[in-house]
């Protein structure tokens, strides 16, 4: 798709919002939810992707869409600016409201308590209430609300759930409450969008925006090569989950649709109030919020890594479906091949893992295992050393009893330092779990078989330059030399905690 944006002489002799107006005009995705168009004339703000077109005039630019609600737009009920992928030029002035924007827009869960959330940064209720109001005119428990009622308008526009099943997988227990809160919001009843919808797809199937370019072949063979037993398999360019939330089982499609720049989820879940969750999980899962031109902005000062932003645009970084598996994978893959570790992930999930309810290939598809199915199993016959079945027992029971956490929001040194203190877990497991688990940006595991080598070959890389993205170099050294560099021997093991090839 050819754009504006691709004359450099041009772009760098416009205003900022020269550069707005002219990426709206073009519709370019890679905008998407980097700002938003308040129309004057109709006091609606949209994404610059919207198929409206206003005079110059008439709109003013925003950074997000909380300061163009705060400014006293509504939201466009034709591009659904709550469907644009979210900005990682976070919101707010302080570092305290940043991060709790963020963790609001990436929850899991749709219930909220002031009191816990507030506590994740450290502060009282009543002054992260007080930031709120200060910095974006909202408190968080009415971001999190207004989350709940995004939700409901996408399943309204996108999929056939009946209304009343909506509400209830928007968190609502009234339906007249329902009713009235998203008639305030968005100023048509429920029933009406649904009427103006022409058509819906059959089964729950959503679209999840991202911003181009997107590496999506590239997340989908990491995910090939690191499958995680039988729980995942792959039909040409789709990726299938099985999937387990509160007890409950079920599957998760997800392939590609470059056309509209958006993945497509078909879920097929029992409980509708666990869509937010899976939802949440998916765009964590292909990193659908990272922002392309920003990252590559960074990483292409260096000559060598953009000729490699060349051949592998829109590279994203790879994690898993679960933080707790992404760990236990990572604690039995060391020392080891990707082949070897796969295989062992694949045997404990035999061991210790429940029935699905699922059959592949004759097959019954068990569970990955919890912290407490770990520590309940005996773990003898699984074919690993003694020392790294002690170290899976080690990790599940600090897990367990919340020594250690897993959740995004903590301080990464600290996460580090006290994930270490287990026996058997070192520098690389830490930060392989940094980057993947906690999914910091930040992270590079330098004692990586593959990425060691990488840095043999690009000795002049200066990764401190690279910060806040040298995960992202990471990402792209395992895409670029996932077959050329395993073909070395062998370094020796002894005194070395990079054995491994991750890609």
């Amino acid at each position: 798709m050819a754009t504006f944006f691709q004359k450099k002489s041009y772009t760098k002799s416009m205003k900022k919002s020269d550069i707005y107006y002219e990426a709206m005009k073009a519709r370019d995705h890679r905008f998407d939810g980097k700002f938003f168009v308040g129309v004057k004339t109709t006091g609606i703000y949209c994404r610059p992707i919207c198929p409206a077109k206003p005079k110059k005039e008439n709109v003013e630019f925003f950074n997000s869409h909380l300061e163009a609600e705060k400014a006293g737009y509504r939201p466009c009920l034709r591009c659904r600016p709550e469907s644009a992928p979210q900005s990682p030029a976070w919101v707010g002035k302080s570092a305290v409201v940043q991060r709790a924007v963020k963790v609001l827009n990436s929850q899991e869960t749709l219930e909220f308590n002031e009191d816990d959330f507030a506590a994740l940064f450290g502060v009282s209720a009543r002054h992260l209430r007080r930031l709120f109001i200060d910095e974006i005119g909202k408190t968080p428990k009415q971001l999190s609300f207004e989350n709940r009622l995004n939700l409901a308008r996408k399943l309204i526009v996108e999929t056939s759930l009946p209304v009343t099943e909506v509400a209830f997988a928007a968190g609502f227990d009234s339906i007249r409450r329902f009713n009235d809160s998203f008639k305030d919001r968005f100023k048509k009843a429920p029933r009406d969008l649904r009427r103006q919808k022409s058509e819906v797809s059959d089964g729950l199937c959503v679209t999840l925006a991202y911003r181009p370019p997107f590496d999506f072949a590239g997340l989908l063979n990491s995910y090939k090569n690191h499958r995680v037993g039988s729980l995942e398999w792959f039909l040409e360019d789709k990726m299938i989950r099985v999937i387990a939330i509160d007890g409950k089982v079920g599957t998760v499609t997800i392939s590609d649709d470059p056309a509209r720049s958006s993945l497509m989820l078909e879920i097929d879940f029992p409980d509708t109030s666990m869509i937010h969750s899976i939802i949440s999980r998916v765009r964590n899962l292909f990193d659908l919020d990272s922002d392309p031109v920003i990252v590559a902005n960074c990483l292409e000062s260096d000559k060598e890594l953009k000729k490699m932003l060349q051949i592998y645009p829109g590279i994203r970084l790879p994690s898993g479906w679960d933080p707790f598996e992404v760990a236990i994978s990572a604690i039995l893959g060391q020392l080891v091949s990707v082949e070897r570790g796969r295989a062992l992930v694949a045997d404990l999930i035999e061991l210790a893992g429940k029935d699905s309810g699922f059959i592949l290939n004759n097959t019954r598809i068990k569970l990955f295992p919890t912290a407490q199915d770990i520590l309940a199993c005996d773990l003898q016959s699984l074919k690993t050393t003694t020392i790294r079945k002690q170290t899976l027992r080690e990790f599940s029971k600090a897990l367990a009893e919340k020594k250690i956490s897993l959740q995004p929001t903590q301080d990464v040194d600290q996460f580090l330092k006290d994930i270490q203190n287990i026996r058997g877990i070192g520098p690389w497991t830490a930060h392989y779990m940094a980057l993947k688990v906690l999914r910091h940006t930040d992270t590079f595991p330098a004692t990586d078989l593959i990425l060691a080598r990488a840095l043999e070959k690009h000795h002049k890389l200066k990764l401190k330059e690279l910060s806040p993205w040298r995960g992202y170099v990471a990402a792209l050294f395992w895409r670029n030399y996932a077959h050329t560099l395993t073909k070395k021997k062998s370094v020796k093991k002894k005194g070395r905690s990079h054995d491994k090839s991750t890609t």
